[in-house]
């Protein structure tokens, strides 16, 4: 099993829940108002100088579903530019 992170832009929570659905992934866990500044977008802490926000996602999937997310996350990074997608996976040990 395998974690994927998915810090995102708040204004394309839609799109990343859409492609969740279609690798049929139902099952995760949403952090919203979350405040980040990352490498290639600009800041999002909720003010008047860097408005916006982030969600966080948190998916447990088989290996094979974590690495087809990856390559999806990879491939809106490209078509949406600075909007602000990032994803992280790493190996789970134990669930219970």
């Amino acid at each position: 099993m395998k974690a994927v992170l998915i810090v995102h832009n708040s204004a394309i929570d839609g799109e990343v829940t859409d492609a969740l659905s279609e690798i049929g992934i139902d099952r995760y866990t949403k952090f919203t108002n979350a405040l980040g500044k990352g490498g290639s977008s600009p800041p999002h802490l909720n003010t008047q100088v860097w408005p916006g926000l982030n969600t966080v996602t948190m998916i447990i999937v088989e290996s094979a579903k974590a690495a087809q997310l990856m390559q999806t996350v990879r491939q809106m990074r490209q078509k949406l530019g600075t909007e602000g997608i990032k994803a992280f996976m790493w190996q789970i040990e134990d669930v219970t």
